[in-house]
């Protein structure tokens, strides 16, 4: 069997989500149509940014002593590993995103005050 290839991609599936959802929550709280998509044009390049950010790779060399039992769980011990760091590391920086956005929208909104 080949590879799945999923249409939209994950990433468009979740860029279009927070689209949705982001807009949802600011109309329902009074934002006007130039703040939601202020607010939303920042989430979306920010948040693609980061999922850009976190395709990574790299490559071990091991020496030809290594078996291929050996080998095959090396590999699936540093997948899991990397992933469990991914995983960290996009919690984190989701919640700073979302802090990041907030402040730009603040901002956004006090300068259109003046």
């Amino acid at each position: 069997m080949g590879d799945i290839l999923e249409f939209p991609s994950r990433q468009a599936q979740g860029l279009a989500f927070l689209d949705r959802e982001l807009r949802a929550l600011l109309a329902a709280r009074g934002a006007d149509d130039r703040l939601i998509d202020f607010a939303v044009g920042q989430l979306t390049r920010t948040y693609a940014q980061l999922s850009e950010s976190e395709q990574y790779s790299f490559s071990v060399e091991l020496p030809d002593s290594v078996g291929a039992g050996d080998r095959e769980a090396l590999y699936r011990q540093i997948n899991e590993g990397l992933e469990g760091i991914r995983q960290e590391n996009h919690s984190l920086m989701v919640k700073l995103i979302a802090r990041l956005v907030l402040a730009e929208v603040r901002l956004f909104q006090h300068e259109r005050v003046e």
